[in-house]
């Protein structure tokens, strides 16, 4: 019999991967992980409201005179859910504006469903502490991670991948009543594209499906323009009301500390460990793809694949982003005919996607969703990571560290595991903590999907993967074994700290790709 918990927020079941995860999320009944592939629903997909286009003006202008407008007749009342998206990361205007309007209106218990929160949305604290936020159900970095971490939070936190965002707005777990899209340009139907204009981000794809699913969709813009808005990425036809204001977003701010290459030297060996792996084992050959996560290391290793992509002359035949700099140089220098783009990190993949036919914006439907008739991201042949902490059965954790505290997103993390090679490119320790564990603080990912460990000491490939394992014999790149690979490390690091003191409460749930609970975060002390 699985063992079982009673705690303040309610009872724990154990789950397939050994987890205590809750029976109930926010008064719904949950599912526990069940294992890779295991979780098998069946139904249909869930859709929005019938409507008249009779209800609509026939000149097909549906600007109104402000948000708040907007909101009102919306029907934005207590407990309902708004959406947002996250596009300009940490420089969103718009989300904290849509939660003053609602306060103004007096509203209550509303949960906030973002596709990502950032620090700028550190105003959203004062929301959640007078009431109008009951909860946040998405990714919560800085503030009010921690926020969230000290039990403050009156309902549980819900922390999705990018394509478990999809996933669960489709498929009915989360309903949203009100969507409100900041569009860097859009018309007065409600087309909307996010790749020009004053504040171009880039693309609008997170907030596709909340344009598709939502009840009521408002688009803000700060550049309207005539219609037709081309090329939308957001269809009028799906939108409600649209709201000019002055400033929607800070472009320059969708660059943050996370999204720079590396100057460390550890991590730069770390990125050509990974980049010479990939030569070295045959993935690198003609017609590959591959994907880089968001952090330093990962982009690093773009650069070195690219110098090792001219020697071998070869191509890719895709690359998935995150765009950057980097990846618009492979494409414009003719290293690969297309770039797939889940989200622009930098002013220059803007500029990249605004003017390159081969620069193409796509969606967590296209790339992540797990309950679609297949997507990108296992079309990849490597994919390389980031993570907070990894253990020896090749676990990992992404959202929080050793200390327990909730301090950063999934993003489409999970969703990348399915690719054909993923490397997990981390550093040994972090202020002399060890980051291979005998077991991770919080489980994010299962070791099964997660094919090799890249160190700056060397790379530890997965046993499960007995291919790589072959091919990676006479590599230039130190082959180690995971275990003893940690014994080195905490020899150097005087052993790995004690597991975090938390609280019994569970203040957020971690969902794995197809909606079931893979783990869940305990409260912290201040």
């Amino acid at each position: 019999m699985a063992a079982t918990e009673m705690t303040t927020s309610g009872e724990l079941v154990e789950n397939a991967a050994g987890r205590l995860v809750p029976a109930r999320i926010n008064e719904r009944e949950s599912v526990p992980y069940c294992g890779v592939g295991a979780h098998l629903p069946r139904g249909n997909k869930v859709g929005p409201p019938i409507r008249r286009a009779s209800d609509y003006p026939a000149s097909g202008d549906k600007r109104v005179g402000s948000l708040r407008e907007a909101l009102e007749r919306c029907g934005l009342r207590d407990g309902m859910t708004i959406g947002t998206h996250h596009h300009f990361r940490n420089g969103d205007l718009v989300a904290n504006a849509v939660f003053e309007q609602a306060a103004a209106l007096g509203c209550e218990d509303l949960r906030w469903f973002p596709s990502a929160s950032f620090p700028c949305h550190e105003p959203q604290i004062a929301h959640l502490e007078s009431g109008v936020i009951h909860h946040i159900e998405g990714s919560m970095n800085g503030p009010l991670g921690d926020y969230c971490s000290r039990g403050k939070m009156r309902g549980m936190g819900v922390l999705r991948s990018h394509g478990g965002r999809w996933q669960a707005i489709g498929d009915g777990e989360v309903h949203v009543d009100v969507a409100v899209i900041a569009a860097p340009a859009a018309d007065c139907f409600g087309n909307a594209t996010g790749d020009r204009g004053p504040s171009a981000c880039g693309l609008l794809g997170f907030a596709l499906a909340d344009s598709l699913y939502a009840d009521h969709v408002i688009v803000v813009t700060d550049h309207l323009v005539p219609f037709p808005c081309l090329p939308w990425q957001i269809q009028g036809n799906n939108v409600d009301f649209v709201v000019e204001v002055e400033k929607v977003g800070e472009p320059d701010k969708i660059v943050s500390g996370t999204t720079r290459v590396t100057s460390s030297p550890d991590r730069l060996l770390i990125a050509e460990h990974c980049a010479s792996f990939v030569r070295d084992t045959g993935i690198l050959r003609e017609g590959f793809s591959f994907q880089a996560g968001a952090g330093g290391t990962a982009l690093a290793f773009g650069i070195f694949l690219k110098e090792m992509m001219k020697e071998a002359g070869v191509t890719a035949g895709f690359v998935r982003g995150g765009s950057n700099e980097y990846l618009v140089s492979m494409l414009e220098e003719g290293l690969t005919p297309v770039i797939l783009d889940g989200q622009t990190f930098d002013l220059e993949g803007v500029r990249s996607m605004r003017e390159n036919p081969g620069h193409q914006n796509t969606s967590p439907f296209t790339s992540y969703n797990f309950h679609g008739k297949g997507n990108f991201a296992s079309m990849v042949d490597v994919v390389i990571l980031g993570a907070t902490e990894v253990d020896v059965d090749f676990n990992a954790n992404v959202v929080t560290h050793t200390d327990g505290r909730l301090l950063h997103g999934i993003g489409g993390w999970q969703n990348c595991l399915f690719a054909g090679c993923t490397i997990l490119a981390v550093p040994s320790f972090r202020n002399r903590i060890p980051v291979v564990l005998d077991e991770v603080t919080t489980l994010c990912g299962p070791g099964e999907l997660i094919d090799v460990i890249a160190t700056e000491r060397g790379l530890c490939i997965n046993p499960l993967r007995t291919d790589l394992v072959e091919a990676a014999r006479g590599s230039s790149v130190p082959i180690l074994d995971i275990r003893e690979l940690k014994r080195e490390i905490d020899g150097l690091c005087g052993g790995a700290p004690d597991r975090a003191r938390t609280a019994e409460r569970v203040v957020a749930a971690i969902q794995w790709v197809d909606g079931t609970t893979i783990d869940c975060v305990r409260a912290v002390g201040e």
